[in-house]
């Protein structure tokens, strides 16, 4: 046999052994409210090539191949037990069972490193709760296929329904189309259905009423059947507690808006601050794109070296606030074609730091450019520190970060030497440190900070949901603090 056979037989192993994790991770999402995980990426719904190229991604990150004959045991561990609603990353369990040198067995290890989810100690089951979309453009949509995907078992979060203005004769079929084609994000998963009729849109099983208003005030959610709601307001027209408050009427308990809040409404960054909403808060902000990938790295060099300084400039991707071809507008520069030029403008990300950040007293500047691609945008993070280090010790720690630290959802990590926007369409985490690009001199640090401006904010805007729901479960074996 050749060394190609051989390289040919182990792809089909792998395969096979890929195909046999499917019914196991489906089977625990659905019967167990259980989301298995591979370094904080979802492999619930996943094809076998997925899988495979999740387990091979691990290299990147973690220095070595992570193969399905080392994590298919603690898979298969995890099915004997009996578990609660949880999150469980299977690629943790092999590396701290990798490093552990007691001599348990797989089944004994992946009990004890879970057992927070078993047993008298797992959380109930909650009952679901319901979701209510004000608007419908690039973000109310992602958040939507997000919110479908998630369904899962049918606990946790259900979108029942859409609030928009009508657009004219057949809105609803073009709405719908336009959750299910786009052109950046590709093809929703799943099967999506029309009831003009009713006013509904059925995908993968979930029946979303949509509601024709102009404004907040014309809507009875209870005529719905809707109750104690959580609406996420992705309109943009209301900032300020005031104007969002519009939106408390019965049937609807939270309102979450997907732009920077004004005034005192709270902008949160989910793994950074998220744990400081008070149960009783009915209004806040995931603050914008821009803040979310940038506030956790700042967090983790703050934590780490202390930050003195510093300075963020965002290459960002054009968006539907600019025009197609020159014309009028009332801002500055935006005005113009926004595919055609780079355009000069102003970022609050800067700022908005202090609200979601606020031990952080460093002064933090600002500056963005918007340049003619659809989609992922780059934050440059000039960085003045409390200590000198160097850029092996930096790459080395948020890597680690990425890994092992509560921000592993918030931060990626890529070594990729020819990496480019493109790459981090679909990234579902809030930024992404390209270690090729990163410079470090002295107590100077510049971090190039990749983030899907649509999709990885969207992604964080559901996790801050999920979490004033009450529907965030645990995450095993726990993050390093």
């Amino acid at each position: 046999m050749t060394v190609n056979d051989d390289s040919f037989t182990n792809w089909k192993n792998r395969e096979e052994i890929a195909e046999s994790m499917i019914p196991l991770i489906g089977k625990l999402h659905r019967e167990r409210d259980v989301t298995v995980l591979l370094h904080s990426r979802s492999l619930v719904n996943k094809s076998v090539i997925s899988i495979l190229k999740t387990h091979r991604f691990a290299r990147q990150i973690a220095g070595e191949e992570l193969s399905v004959t080392e994590t298919l045991p603690f898979l298969e561990a995890l099915t004997a037990l009996d578990l609660g609603p949880s999150q469980i990353d299977i690629g943790m369990l092999a590396a701290t069972y990798r490093a552990d040198d007691r001599g348990l067995s797989v089944a004994e290890f992946t009990a004890e490193a879970v057992a927070g989810a078993t047993g008298t100690e797992k959380i109930e089951r909650r009952a679901p709760r319901d979701v209510v979309l004000y608007g419908f453009g690039r973000i109310g949509r992602l958040v939507a296929r997000l919110l479908i995907e998630k369904a899962g078992s049918g606990n946790g979060l259900r979108l029942r329904a859409i609030v928009v203005r009508r657009g004219g004769e057949a809105d609803i079929v073009k709405r719908a189309s336009l959750l299910r084609r786009d052109s950046i994000h590709g093809q929703f998963q799943g099967t999506i259905t029309v009831d003009e009729a009713s006013s509904t849109i059925v995908a993968n099983g979930n029946e979303i009423k949509v509601i024709y208003a102009n404004d907040p005030s014309e809507v009875d959610y209870t005529a719905y059947g809707i109750g104690n709601a959580i609406l996420i307001d992705n309109t943009g027209r209301w900032r300020d507690r005031e104007g969002l408050s519009q939106h408390l009427r019965p049937g609807i308990d939270k309102v979450v808006l997907t732009a920077p809040g004004k005034g005192d409404v709270p902008n949160i960054v989910h793994g950074v601050n998220h744990d400081t909403i008070k149960p009783d808060a009915q209004i806040l902000s995931c603050a914008s794109c821009t803040t979310n990938a940038i506030v956790p790295p700042l967090k983790a060099m703050n934590d780490e070296y202390g930050v003195l300084r510093g300075h963020v400039e965002t290459v960002h991707s054009f968006t539907n606030d600019q025009n197609l071809l020159d014309n009028y507008h009332k801002a500055d520069r935006r005005g113009r074609s926004a595919p055609l030029n780079m355009v000069i403008t102003e970022t609050g990300a800067a700022s908005a730091v202090a609200k979601a950040l606020p031990e952080l007293t460093a002064p933090i500047t600002g500056s963005s450019i918007r340049v003619p691609v659809p989609d992922v945008s780059i934050a440059i993070l000039s960085l003045r520190l409390g200590r000198e280090t160097t850029r092996e010790e930096v790459l080395d720690y948020l890597r680690e970060v990425s890994l092992t630290s509560p921000l592993k959802r918030q931060i990626d990590f890529t070594t990729a030497p020819d990496a480019v926007s493109s790459d981090f369409i679909g990234s579902r985490n809030a930024s992404i440190v390209d270690a090729g690009a990163t410079k470090v001199d002295g107590d100077n640090a510049i971090l190039y900070l990749w983030y899907d401006n649509e999709y990885g904010y969207s992604c964080q805007v559901v996790r801050v949901v999920q979490h004033v729901s009450g529907v965030e479960y645990p995450t095993y074996p726990a993050p390093a603090v």
